[in-house]
């Protein structure tokens, strides 16, 4: 982490198709003495934004998403037709802590903040019924304890589209390594996508288990460092 950015599992994400959509800088919130700025990467799954692609999916994407809705925490830069993602960020206080002030009397606040920046990402994004559910603790392949949470949500699609919705599953983990804090996650669509599918050719379909798109994100949370 030279550079201030987190380290990402980068073969097995070169191996499993994942593909860097954005590498920013920028404040994430702001504490009564500081602003915390993130270093964040975003990547997705490549195979299956191109199948959607070549279906026509993006066409049926509400207004209400896309790049121009506005987010924080998780930037995919560019452009805003990610279906499946996974981000990791660092984070930084400027001016630094104080003495005295260690990052264990930050997390709950960091957590705190870290959620409502990623549930507030997803309504930009123009996703409704935003929910956090249950929470658990895993520990990193570092050995680090994290506290990991849940986050559901709905993409509406729209009034031509094969289906009604997009339902996605969500994950955010947020934790400290070395006296520094780290956030990661992602998401991925758990029901709708077939349909999206439909017109491609079968052997043109990518894999959309939901059981395999959630142990491959907690694997990449918990190779993050």
């Amino acid at each position: 982490m030279a550079d201030g950015y987190p380290t990402v599992p980068a073969d097995r994400l070169d191996d499993d198709g994942w593909t860097r959509r954005a590498r920013t800088e920028e404040t994430l919130f702001r504490t009564p003495t500081a602003k915390v700025v993130g270093r964040t990467l975003v990547y997705d799954d490549a195979a299956l934004r191109d199948a959607l692609a070549a279906a026509g999916a993006s066409a049926f994407l509400t207004a209400g998403s896309g790049a121009d809705a506005g987010n924080r925490l998780v930037d995919t830069g560019e452009d805003g037709d990610y279906w499946r993602f996974f981000f990791a960020t660092s984070l930084t206080f400027r001016p630094p802590l104080a003495p005295g002030i260690g990052p264990a009397s930050m997390l709950p606040t960091v957590r705190r903040e870290a959620r409502s920046a990623f549930t507030d990402d997803l309504e930009a994004r123009g996703f409704v019924d935003v929910d956090t559910g249950r929470g658990q603790r895993v520990r990193t392949d570092a050995g680090d304890r994290a506290r990991l949470k849940k986050v559901t949500a709905r993409l509406p699609l729209g009034p031509d589209a094969p289906a009604e919705a997009l339902d996605v599953e969500g994950w955010l983990a947020v934790w400290t390594t070395g006296g520094q804090f780290r956030i990661a996650g992602g998401a991925y669509p758990v029901r709708g996508l077939d349909a999206l599918l439909a017109s491609l050719p079968e052997d043109d379909r990518p894999s959309i288990d939901p059981t395999t798109y959630r142990d491959e994100l907690l694997a990449l949370v918990r190779a993050v460092r």
